[in-house]
């Protein structure tokens, strides 16, 4: 570059001046004549060895000074934290924010270097280390629960963007914006929070449990093809939502209790054996009401003593053969001796009961 040589530089440029390794000067949009007066450490260069007249290396590096909007950042795994209403909870956060060059020297310096191009995909991934570092920092601080952060994403987006100006600066580098726009639990957190808030909207356990053996019963319930096909459903259906909804309450008492929840509330260790329906000899948990097969009823009560039906509660006659219900003895019709109900032949002339 030969003294008197002219530098172009644009808007929202910056022209920096390197010899032998040395940031000499920057230069701001416009043009620019190599002179003693825009550039005054030339002078020392040039006055002597070349009475300001002979041909000079330099290396002029240009840095763009615009404003870098919308750059993403966020947490690559949750972290862990201490939340009052829901103990240890691990979170999720994301953002954006936009950063400007300031300090073009500095910032060559410190992070472009030598490199013969430096892009923003270059330097984000170590802004983004730097900015969930300090939030993670802040929210260890600050955090009281979950449920609260909605409402502060503008205060905690400005005082984490405090912190991190002076990280920024330190490169030639201004934050000008920065935003939090979630910070959320896994989705399995997640589910548990809406399950809680629905109880808290029932205002009662029973009730949420009967919403879910509900649920329980919508989804099995389903089957194809008739009326019969229907009621087999049906009866499956409420075999399942009976058996889950006798189970839910155990679950949900042993996890009030913090401790590892089984579905019974009887003792023993592992898991029980199967037992076989009654009616259609379907194997089913040992705690379910109804079969899921055949929906049969596999819950102890009273019996027909003549046909093994179920007998409704207060049943006088049986619903399957019509048989008296509590009826202890009756008489034989031949020989007039009182024989025991179910009996089919009298005991003291032979004679058919029935």
């Amino acid at each position: 570059t030969k003294f008197g040589s002219q530098v172009i530089v644009r808007e929202n440029q910056a022209a920096i001046f390197f010899r032998d390794g040395k940031g000499l000067d920057v230069l701001g949009p416009g043009r620019h004549t190599l002179s003693t007066a825009n550039i005054p450490i030339v002078t020392k260069i040039l006055s002597l060895p070349w009475n300001f007249t002979s041909p000079f290396r330099v290396e002029v590096v240009f840095v763009n000074m615009k404003l870098f909007p919308d750059l993403k950042w966020g947490t690559a795994q949750p972290v862990a934290y201490r939340d009052a209403d829901l103990g240890l909870v691990r979170l999720r956060a994301f953002g954006n924010y936009a950063i400007q060059i300031r300090e073009p020297l500095v910032f060559v310096n410190a992070l472009a270097g030598t490199m013969g191009s430096f892009l923003t995909v270059d330097i984000k991934d170590y802004l983004r280390d730097i900015i969930v570092s300090r939030l993670n920092d802040y929210l260890g601080e600050k955090l009281r629960t979950i449920f609260d952060l909605p409402s502060q994403y503008d205060e905690m987006g400005q005082e984490v963007h405090d912190r991190l100006s002076h990280d920024f600066q330190r490169y030639g580098i201004n934050l000008a914006d920065f935003f939090i726009t979630s910070i959320t639990p896994p989705e399995e957190v997640e589910k548990a929070i809406d399950e809680r808030a629905q109880m808290a909207a029932l205002g009662d356990l029973d009730k949420f449990l009967k919403m879910k053996a509900a649920r329980a019963l919508e989804g099995g319930g389903g089957g194809g093809g008739g009326a019969a096909s229907d009621m087999v459903g049906l009866g499956a259906g409420a075999g399942m939502g009976a058996g889950i909804g006798a189970m839910l309450p155990g679950m949900i008492f042993e996890a009030f209790k913090g401790q590892p929840g089984q579905a019974t509330g009887g003792g023993g260790g592992g898991g029980a054996a199967a037992i076989a329906c009654p009616a259609c000899h379907t194997e089913v948990a040992p705690d379910t009401r109804f079969c899921s097969h055949c929906g049969e009823s596999l819950v102890a009560g009273d019996r027909c003593e003549k046909c093994e039906g179920h007998l409704a509660p207060d049943a006088k006659f049986c619903g399957r053969c019509g048989e008296p219900v509590g009826v202890t003895e009756r008489a034989c019709p031949n020989c007039g001796v009182k024989v025991p109900a179910g009996a089919r032949f009298c005991m003291e002339c032979g004679d058919r009961v029935e």
